[in-house]
């Protein structure tokens, strides 16, 4: 059967999330259910999903609770193997992924992108062509993903609708009443539903299912995310050890006892001290930084990219995360125009300035007055609305490389009175539900009407939450002046923003484990953080300011525009980042890479035959297909 990988949109914080209200699925034939596995507490794979393996791994749901009791999660877990045996001298152990969120599907994201990924962190030598001078150095890594507590297919879930279908109609009614900023009354409108939807889902995840166990509501927060990472790790390391038994067994049986029982001797589990091997992207920061300030002396390589101010994240103490968003706007009017009008289609004469006219003006005549759209050959009628057009416009400063050219299309329709581009895009992200029989059989808010996959925005704001309480406790005087403020430093994306700070309005439900800081540590292996020059939640000035609370760590800027490496291939970086993980070499400060790709413009010279070595040119390729997969996919960031 299909199985849908999906990636919700709505509400999140770090997070490229493209439109509200709506999914995008993915499917992958497979036989595989999660339901076949039975979770345990040691790491059990299964195959799953033609050629990676899975895992429902069994951690508490509290870990301060002392009786060894209490409820328990089943952490799901998907690993794509190593090219080589775990066995084998060159493997070099699993690297854990997180695409952002909060609340983004590890398991989606490895599935989608996991083969790009161990690509960049694998030796670029083909480990089936042994070569004696390389090979000791070479490694080759698995690559893990998990989905986090609350979130996707790890158990126990939650939903804050008695069913899907419910669920639908309140995300049709949320894009209809428009986003804060639509209108003189928009404010009000999303308040009020921010307060109706968190004030009854956390109501139930504060509720425990019986007297004397835990509420699935307060241990959500990232520090326990955290300490299941390492959990993982510890059992990856266990399981590790169990293969090099049995490999070592057969070895002896075929060719006589080794007498220093070397395949026992490198996959030996480590107990009480394995270490991380990690690469988080945007929200994936901050998990990564909470990591490292709990288990310091438990880090062997961590990438943190599209970083994530811990102190803004955590305390809302610092300055607001999209001081560079408008820029990111300004490089697509500059690029337009360099490009011309057979490249560019919104291309005006004038220069930039004319372009950036061009389209403030079409944002205000959709304020006044949205624009109707007959029905087409595959859509019925739609209206399409300033809000619209902003999700187009957050798109494109997530992610330029294929949002550039897409909102120079649409903005194109509209300045000739057309919405039918702008309508399509809009239909094609709706995904109606009705209940299933099991569900109606079985009644609203049963198990039968939950369906795996599409909570992930409702799980970023009980996670959102949890770790930031202040956001919990503004009214709203309070939230305005934080909007007015967002505003100012952002035209394009403040608005958005804001109701990314509303989302915990009516939310009361406080973690049983949280951290209070600093978030700053001398780490075990030092850590390589990773920032665009442009980003337009995750500024660079964050990365600096983490990089220093981490002594001997490095910033390795890619110079580009967008949220994450992946919204600009480069192979300057990802070739930097192998080397990090193959020999633990960080670059040296101040490094600066260029892209390989601009927006619009198009592929540097360097890219074109001969300009490039046959693996670069291979990685090159493959961090361009990796971008155009998750810009389909919409996996948050």
């Amino acid at each position: 059967m299909g199985i849908a990988v999906v990636a919700l949109a709505g509400i999140a914080w770090w997070t490229s999330r493209l439109y509200t209200g709506a999914h995008t699925e993915i499917i992958i034939q497979s036989e595989f259910s999660w339901d076949q596995i039975t979770p345990s507490q040691s790491l059990v794979y299964h195959d799953c999903f033609d050629g990676f393996q899975c895992a429902r791994l069994e951690v508490p749901m509290d870990y301060n609770r002392s009786d060894g009791q209490g409820r328990r999660f089943a952490i799901a877990i998907t690993r794509l193997p190593a090219k080589v045996p775990v066995t084998d001298s060159r493997y070099g152990g699993a690297v854990l992924t997180n695409p952002g969120g909060p609340g983004g599907s590890g398991v989606a994201q490895v599935l989608v992108s996991g083969k790009a990924l161990q690509k960049t962190v694998d030796s670029e030598n083909d480990p089936g062509i042994v070569d004696p001078e390389s090979a000791s150095r070479d490694k080759y890594f698995d690559v893990i993903g998990f989905d986090p507590r609350g979130v996707n297919n790890t158990t126990p879930g939650f939903s804050c609708f008695p069913h899907l279908f419910a669920q639908r109609n309140w995300e049709l009614q949320v894009a209809a009443e428009g986003t804060l900023g639509s209108a003189e009354n928009a404010f009000w409108h999303n308040w009020a539903r921010s307060t109706a939807l968190n004030t009854g889902c956390a109501a139930n995840l504060s509720t425990p299912p019986r007297d004397g166990e835990e509420a699935l509501g307060e241990h959500l927060n990232t520090p326990p995310v955290a300490r299941d990472m390492l959990e993982i790790v510890e059992r990856h390391g266990e399981w590790r050890a169990e293969q090099g038994l049995l490999e070592q067994r057969q070895q002896d049986h075929m060719h006589g006892y080794d007498p220093g029982q070397s395949i026992v001797a490198r996959t030996r589990w480590q107990q009480g001290r394995e270490k991380l091997l990690y690469w988080g992207r945007s929200y994936g920061t901050v998990l990564g930084s909470t990591f490292a300030t709990m288990f310091p002396d438990r880090i062997h390589r961590a990438v943190l990219d599209a970083v994530v101010d811990v102190d803004k994240y955590y305390f809302g103490e610092g300055p607001n995360a999209v001081e560079d968003a408008d820029a990111i706007f300004d490089q697509f009017t500059r690029y337009c125009h360099a490009a011309g009008g057979d490249v560019c289609p919104f291309y005006v004469q004038g220069g930039p300035a004319a372009i950036k006219k061009a389209y403030l003006a079409l944002e205000e005549a959709l304020y006044n007055r949205s624009l109707p759209v007959p029905a087409s050959a595959t859509r019925g009628p739609e209206v399409v609305t300033w809000s619209d057009l902003k999700i187009i416009l957050r798109i494109a400063l997530y992610q330029p490389l294929y949002g550039f050219p897409q909102l120079a299309e649409i903005a194109t329709g509209l300045s000739q009175g057309s919405g039918a581009a702008l309508a399509d895009f809009k239909v094609g992200g709706r995904s109606p539900s009705c209940p299933s029989d099991q569900c109606l059989q079985a009644g609203p808010w049963s198990a039968e009407c939950q369906v795996s996959g599409h909570n992930e925005a409702y799980s970023s704001t009980a996670i959102l939450c949890a770790d930031a309480e202040y956001l919990q406790d503004a009214d709203e005087e309070e939230f305005k002046r934080s909007w007015a403020s967002l505003q100012e430093d952002s035209a394009m994306l403040g608005d958005y923003w804001a109701s990314l700070l509303m989302s915990c309005v009516g939310w009361k439900l406080k973690p049983k484990w949280k951290l209070t800081g600093p978030f700053a540590a001398n780490t075990s292996h030092p850590l390589l953080f990773v920032s665009n020059t442009l980003d337009p939640v995750t500024p660079l000035r964050s990365a600096r300011k983490m990089s220093e609370n981490f002594p001997g760590s490095v910033l390795l800027q890619q110079d580009s525009e967008g949220h994450s490496t992946l919204a600009a291939p480069s192979v300057c970086v990802h070739k930097k980042i192998r080397q990090y993980f193959q020999t633990g070499e960080l670059p040296p400060p101040g490094v600066v890479c260029k892209a390989d790709v601009k927006p619009i413009l198009g592929a540097s010279p360097s890219t074109q035959e001969g300009g490039m070595s046959a693996e670069d040119q291979k990685l090159y390729e493959t961090l361009m297909e990796d971008a155009q997969r998750v810009a389909i996919a919409r996996l948050p960031l």
